[in-house]
C-alpha cells in the first residue's frame, strides 16, 4: 500500500522553545515543526545537547530573518565544575585530568576581569566549525586534532553567581560566536585547577529571554488537545525579533514598487543602516537598507503573511 504524502501547512512566525536536555537543535526543531506540521522550518543557532534554554525557531517567512537573530548577543548561566578537563569541555566527554581544587570565592572572582570585554578565544575541535567541509566535532571523533584559528568575541557580563567549593556558577552575556565552553574550560586554567561546563543554559538570545519560552511539555499538551492550528497561537510575528530596528510605513504607492525589487523614497528614514517596513496597513512586508541617495532598497521581503 503506497504511503500518503502528509501535507504541510504554510505558516509563519517564530517561536520560542525552552529547549529541553538531552536534544539537539535540530531534533528539537523538527519535533515543533511535526507539531505545527509546518512546511518550511529553522533554528537560529545550535545549543549542546546538554544545554536548555532559549531557542527560537522560525517557521515559514521568518525564516528569512533567521540570520539576524544568529548573529544576536546571547546570555547564559553556567555551572563551572572545578578540578577536571573533559575531551569536549563539558559533561559529556570523558575525563582527561584532574587536579585539586585548592581555589575559592576570591580567587575565582579575581580572575574573571581578564574575560571581560574583547577576548580571543579558540574555538573548540568539539564544534560545528568545518575544516575541509568536515565538521571539527567528526574529525576529533576519529581522533584528529587540527589547527583552528583564534576568534574576537567580547564578553560584555560575567558574573559569579554562586560558588559551593568545586564548582562556580557563572552568568555570561556576551556577542555571537562565543563558546562558553571554551570560556569555562580558560577559566579553569587560569585558576590552575582546571573546569568543564557541567550545566548550561541560555537566558537570552537577542532580544527574546526565558520569560518568553514556551516547553516541549506545553506545546505537546496544547496539540494533545487541539492538533496543529491549536499550536499556531505560541507563534510570534515575523520580525519579532527586529523590534529594535528603525520601523518605517510605506504609502500604498510605494509598498508596491519595493515590492517589486524597486528602492523607494522615505521621509522619515534614517540616513543608514537596516529598517523594518510595513505597508500602510500596517503589515510588515519585509526588510530594507537604505542606500546613499537616501532611498530604501529591499533586502528580504514579504508578500503576504
Amino acid at each position: 500500500m503506497a504511503q500518503v504524502k502528509r501535507i504541510r501547512r504554510n505558516v509563519s512566525g517564530i517561536i520560542l522553545l525552552d529547549k529541553p536536555l538531552g536534544f539537539t537543535s535540530n531534533a528539537a526543531l523538527q519535533k515543533v515543526r511535526w507539531l505545527l506540521n509546518a512546511e518550511k522550518a529553522g533554528h537560529t543557532g545550535s545549543l549542546d545537547p546538554l544545554a536548555t534554554g532559549v531557542l527560537p525557531l522560525c517557521f515559514g517567512e521568518a525564516t528569512k530573518f533567521s540570520q539576524y537573530l544568529l548573529d544576536s548577543d546571547k546570555g547564559y548561566e553556567t555551572v563551572a565544575q572545578l578540578g577536571k578537563t573533559t575531551t569536549t569541555a563539558d559533561a559529556e566527554g570523558e575525563v582527561l585530568l584532574e587536579r585539586p581544587v585548592t581555589v575559592g570565592q576570591a580567587d575565582v572572582e579575581a580572575v574573571l576581569p581578564a574575560f571581560r570585554g574583547k577576548i580571543s578565544q579558540i574555538p573548540p575541535m568539539y564544534s560545528a566549525l568545518k575544516r575541509d567541509g568536515q565538521p571539527l566535532y567528526k574529525l576529533a571523533r576519529a581522533g584528529e586534532v587540527v589547527e583552528r584559528e583564534p576568534r574576537s568575541v567580547t564578553i560584555a557580563r560575567l558574573e559569579l553567581l554562586a560558588f559551593d567549593g568545586d564548582t562556580a556558577r557563572l552568568a555570561v552575556d556576551c556577542s555571537k560566536g562565543t563558546y562558553i565552553r571554551t570560556l569555562v574550560e580558560d577559566i579553569g586554567e587560569q585558576l590552575g585547577c582546571g573546569a568543564y561546563v557541567a550545566e548550561l543554559r541560555r537566558t537570552q538570545a537577542g532580544p527574546f529571554t526565558l520569560a518568553q519560552t514556551v516547553t516541549l511539555e506545553e506545546l505537546e499538551a496544547v496539540h494533545a488537545d487541539g492538533g496543529n492550528e491549536a499550536v499556531d497561537r505560541f507563534l510570534m510575528p515575523s520580525d519579532s525579533g527586529l523590534l529594535d530596528w528603525p520601523l518605517l510605513q510605506f504609502s500604498e504607492h510605494s509598498a508596491f514598487y519595493w515590492l517589486n525589487g524597486q528602492p523607494v523614497r522615505a521621509p522619515d528614514a534614517p540616513k543608514f543602516g537596516m529598517v523594518r517596513v510595513q505597508d500602510h496597513n500596517g503589515r510588515f512586508i519585509g526588510i530594507g537598507e537604505v542606500s546613499e541617495d537616501g532611498r530604501i532598497a529591499p533586502r528580504r521581503l514579504i508578500r503576504s503573511e
